[in-house]
Order: C-alpha cells, then structure tokens, then sequence
C-alpha cells in the first residue's frame, strides 16, 4: 500500500477490528511518519451520525477551542478578517466565535447545521478568508492532501488552524493509545510532527505548533508568542478581551437574520 500523504511505500504495522466487526489493517510510513488505515469501506456506516453519540465532550470541547483560538486571531493575524470554520459540525464553534467579536463562517459535507444557520460557506472566494479552522478533522480523513488542497483553493486563504493529537516515533500499539478511537471508525489516519510539515511544504506553507494548536501558513508567526498566546494560563485571562475589541455580534447577527426572515 503506497501512503496516501507523500506517495512512498508502508508497512502493514498492525490490525484491528473497527465498529467492533470488521478487522482494519493499519499502515505506517517510514517515510514522513503517518500511520493509515486501509481503504476505509465502513465509514458510510460510521458516519450514520455526524457526531458520535458518545462524543459528550463536544460542548465543553468547543468552548475549550474557542478560548485557545482567539488570542491568536486577535494578536497574530488580521482579527478583523474573515474566518472559516471547516468541516465545522453542528455550528458551535462558528457560533461561539461570532458571539466573540469575530466574522466566522461555517461549512461541512456532512452535517446539519443547527447553531450558525445564516454564516454559511458563500460561492464567491474573491474576497479571501483570514484564515481557516479544522478542528478534530485530519484524523478522520481518508486523504488528507486533496482535503487540504480544496480547502485552499475554495477559500483562496493562506492560514489553516487545526487541531489532532500526535505520536512520536513508532506508533503507539492498539491498547496503549486511546486515540484510535477504534468503537467509532472514524479516526483512519495519524500524524506525527513530520508528517505535518511535510504536507506545510507541499503547499508551500510554514508548519507552526503551541502541542495543542496546530497551524499552516504563508505568513512567518513569532513561535514564542504562539506558544504564550496558546497556554492555559493566557489564554484563560485573555477569553473576554476579543468582545471588548471587536464587539459582540451577538445581537447584530439576531437583528439581520430577523430581517432576512429567519425564525
């Protein structure tokens, strides 16, 4: 099986069974470090529901990215920007973040959206996002580089915020990593640091990380101040100044949507 990132040969490391009935062969790659499943045919059941019914940590999860994200688009790019939630769900994020002072918008193939209705994904890309966030996506993907390549060609933006958890070195076994995320099928694909930059230089774009936060860009970002913007500590005392800068859109987005007739 060639990797379905930079094209090189892998090596079968282990299977498992997903969904609990059907056994997945897992491939890595020495090559930029990804770790992949086979051709996934049972992610059309997997993904019955958008969400898994198990995910009970969707709303705090949200809230959670919601206060890591802002101080970066408030002091290490254009704040006042447009900005893209991608493969955004159910439109929590994209919610939080235009209560927060910010222009986002949603999109996604393959959920509802029930919180954000009104701030879709337009056709036009002539005017550019900011930048663009895929939170929890990149593991679900089956290839992760046409993924990428739309989304910079759908939305002509040069930034990419996303979010997926790494292993170093050799992957982790089945057991010993709660990642894999195998009762779901719907994690298909792993990343190590590598990996990441590698798919940052196919696209010609710098690879930035806080461990939590992961970014791709074509803009050069001060690595100390990411990091410092990104902590725990930070980021909690800084969670009310976007608001106060920018202005809620809370209520303004009420009144244009009771104006365009929404209910």
């Amino acid at each position: 099986m060639l990797c379905r990132i930079c094209n090189c040969s892998t090596r079968a490391e282990f299977s498992h069974k997903v969904l609990g009935k059907y056994e997945a062969q897992f491939y890595f790659c020495n090559s930029c470090g990804a770790l992949q499943a086979e051709q996934p045919h049972w992610l059309n059941e997997a993904y019955e529901s958008p969400v898994a019914s198990a995910d009970t940590g969707i709303l705090q999860r949200n809230m959670d990215l919601a206060r890591l994200t802002s101080p970066v688009l408030l002091f290490l790019l254009d704040r006042r920007g447009r900005f893209l939630d991608a493969a955004g769900g159910y439109g929590i994020f994209t919610r939080l973040m235009r209560d927060l002072g910010f222009d986002f918008y949603w999109s996604d193939k393959y959920s509802p959206n029930l919180i954000a209705r009104g701030f879709e994904l337009g056709d036009a890309t002539d005017v550019p996002y900011t930048a663009v966030t895929a939170f929890e996506v990149m593991e679900h993907l089956p290839d992760p580089m046409e993924f990428v390549a739309e989304l910079l060609q759908s939305t002509n933006t040069d930034t990419i915020l996303f979010t997926t958890e790494l292993f170093t070195g050799q992957p982790p076994a089945p057991e010993d990593w709660w990642y894999y995320s195998f009762s779901s099928g719907q994690h298909i694909m792993f990343y190590q640091r590598s990996t990441l930059e590698f798919i940052g230089r196919s696209f010609g774009m710098n690879f930035y990380t806080s461990g939590l936060l992961h970014i791709w860009t074509r803009k050069n970002l001060n690595k100390a101040a990411l990091r410092l913007l990104t902590s725990s500590r930070v980021s909690g005392i800084l969670r009310t100044m976007p608001p106060r800068i920018l202005g809620s859109r809370t209520w303004d987005d009420h009144r244009s949507l009771i104006g365009a007739g929404g209910i």
